[in-house]
């Protein structure tokens, strides 16, 4: 009787984890996770952060394990994010800092994990919608622990760098620790929710609701960075609208006169960047940011080619990141800038790695967001759009949601658009 009790707990384990209600639960904890790090440290600290994401891991290898006859694995995994993964693992070697570079590597991978699993278990209308009830839910944490502090306790909830500042107006920054993090978090809910609402995915009040809760904590944290990013976005999302609408044998030219003024819009903006820069009023933040690029491209040239190793989170107390807050008289996490952030750390073998990366990502959604005919293909080229100008100012982009968000829309798009679907498929060999 006790053998066979035994025998019966594997078989029941399987069974849950290889169920679309398990699939469904986890992919719920692992974006909520992702987007409440901030949140999950404040409360209980970096070791129980930790040891959600290990208890979360083994779930999603075991579930991926237990579904491995179901998951299509041709020409699963861009090779472009194993290149990047891998040359930050390998970055260890030659690191000033090896163990600190094992850790970054190890969460950076762990969020890699989840983001897989995502990708392969759920659609794109399921991931939207498990990103959509996550966001509603800590939006609305947001701005309830804003009111509480700013009007009616009138006190800052130190712990979670909530200043209290909603009595005017703003700026406000929730359960993120920043502003410009809520601003972002804000605006991937705005085209969340969008999608949702057109889509018919939710009901018309829960969407129309939910788009007034981000609009509201996006204006109130008053963040110069979101105001591109936003701009930006929205072209994108009339461009694709313009796009969707045109006859499929007239698409190419209008992609190739989008493609053209995108690149007049870039060399514009760059040549008048200070204007832009004071037309924002962000004229003391960027200050600060142009002393810390400065120093960093100082640095860079001492390993140009292979960097100073992957570190993910800053360690400040580490050369040379002690040095740079030094300089800038400024703590930092990152470099504030994903782009120049990955070429710090892993050389110019990492940034064309990282280039790769995001630029097929980006490619492929937006061909698939162009000729697809459900909204929701949408969703992960404006994600994209967002996360790349975002990176222009904040190295978000390389860890936690981020890196999680970055990684699905890859792996969704390498599934609708790859070229290692034309290879021939070998048959099972069960078959």
């Amino acid at each position: 009787m006790t053998a066979r009790a035994n025998s019966l707990v594997p078989e029941m384990f399987r069974r849950v984890v290889e169920s679309p209600r398990f699939a469904a639960s986890l992919t719920l904890l692992a974006i909520g996770v992702a987007f409440s790090t901030h949140l999950i440290r404040s409360l209980i600290g970096w070791p129980g952060l930790l040891a959600i994401l290990i208890a979360m891991m083994l779930l999603a290898a075991s579930s991926l394990i237990a579904r491995r006859a179901g998951i299509e694995w041709h020409g699963l995994l861009p090779i472009s994010i194993i290149a990047f993964v891998g040359w930050s693992a390998l970055s260890t070697i030659w690191s000033a800092y090896p163990m600190w570079s094992l850790g970054g590597v190890a969460y950076q991978a762990s969020f890699a994990l989840l983001a897989l699993y995502v990708g392969l278990v759920r659609d794109t209308i399921q991931i939207v919608r498990a990103v959509g009830d996550v966001l509603r839910w800590l939006l609305g944490l947001s701005l309830a622990l804003e009111i509480l502090s700013g009007l009616l306790l009138d006190l800052p909830i130190d712990f979670l760098g909530i200043d209290g500042n909603i009595g005017t107006l703003g700026p406000i920054e929730g359960i993120f620790g920043s502003r410009n993090i809520l601003a972002l978090v804000a605006l991937i809910a705005v085209v969340t929710f969008a999608v949702e609402l057109l889509s018919r995915s939710v009901r018309r009040g829960v969407g129309v609701g939910s788009l007034w809760l981000a609009g509201i904590c996006l204006v109130l944290t008053r963040s110069p960075v979101i105001t591109v990013t936003a701009v930006a976005v929205g072209i994108a999302a009339v461009a694709l609208w313009a796009i969707r609408r045109t006859p499929v044998e007239g698409r190419w030219v209008l992609q190739l006169a989008l493609l053209g003024a995108t690149v007049l819009v870039g060399i514009a903006a760059w040549l008048g960047r200070t204007r832009i820069i004071l037309a924002l009023n962000a004229g003391s933040e960027f200050e600060v940011r142009y002393s810390l690029w400065t120093e960093m491209w100082r640095l860079v040239a001492l390993h140009p080619l292979e960097g100073w190793g992957w570190a993910g989170f800053w360690p400040t107390a580490i050369t040379p990141y002690g040095w740079l807050d030094f300089i800038t008289q400024r703590d930092h996490q990152s470099g504030l800038n994903a782009f120049l952030d990955v070429y710090f750390q892993l050389g110019l073998v990492g940034f064309l790695a990282f280039v790769a990366l995001i630029g097929l990502a980006f490619v492929r959604s937006w061909l698939l967001a162009s000729n697809k005919h459900p909204v929701l293909f949408v969703w992960p080229a404006l994600i994209l759009v967002i996360l790349l100008v975002f990176s222009a100012a904040e190295s978000t982009v390389l860890v936690e949601f981020g890196w999680m968000l970055l990684l699905i829309c890859s792996v969704k798009a390498a599934q609708g658009l790859s070229w290692r679907s034309a290879l021939p498929r070998h048959p099972r060999a069960d078959t």
